[in-house]
């Protein structure tokens, strides 16, 4: 028994079962990516609509509770439950902390399908790529021009769509973690001048 030939065989084999898994695959992150581009012009349109406000004047405007309109909407929410918390007894220091380690690790883990697409979209459309090529070489040897026409339309097709998928996720991201930033950062300004403000124990 050949151990080579039968090792190609099953390489072969292997290689060509996931052609239709990364077919669907990339067609579920097509969608995705539709989803996301809907939650990040939602997102762009809330922050166009927000009031300019220079630095200096931020932390008066946190402090007397007029800011609804200049900073987010996690912000606002932040705030909501950062009052609540303020507003009851108790080791209230520690539950702001908590609250606001939480918040923000929740903010970035939001970003995480993003990252996934960045990376996941052009591997998958390289992969797309290289499976057909394999299957339509093989039937070039046999001289299947239509199979090999076919193949090369998949193997093609699936490099566009995967690169697209990883482009504009990647500027979703860039975009959407500027604005993370922005919001962390108010809510850390906002946190420090409502705690200065609580009478000492």
């Amino acid at each position: 028994m050949d151990i080579g030939a039968l090792l190609k065989t099953f390489i072969y084999l292997v290689s060509s079962s996931l052609l239709y898994p990364v077919l669907l695959v990339l067609s579920l992150l097509v969608l995705v990516i539709i989803v996301q581009a809907g939650g990040f012009f939602a997102e762009w349109l809330e922050r166009v609509r927000l009031r300019s406000c220079p630095s200096e004047e931020l932390p008066r405007l946190l402090q007397t509770d007029q800011a609804r309109g200049v900073i987010s909407h996690r912000v606002n929410r932040y705030l909501q439950t950062l009052a609540q918390i303020l507003s009851t007894p108790g080791n209230r220091e520690i539950a702001v902390e908590n609250l606001l380690q939480s918040t923000t690790l929740e903010l970035w883990k939001s970003m995480d399908r993003l990252r996934i697409l960045v990376r996941t979209g052009p591997s998958l459309g390289l992969l797309g790529t290289l499976i057909p090529m394999g299957t339509g070489l093989a039937a070039l040897g046999q001289g299947d021009m239509t199979k090999l026409s076919s193949d090369l339309v998949i193997a093609f097709t699936t490099t566009v769509v995967g690169m697209a998928v990883g482009t504009v996720a990647f500027c979703f991201y860039t975009i959407r973690r500027r604005w993370l930033e922005e919001d962390i950062k108010n809510m850390e300004l906002a946190t420090e001048l409502l705690m200065s403000t609580l009478p000492e124990n």
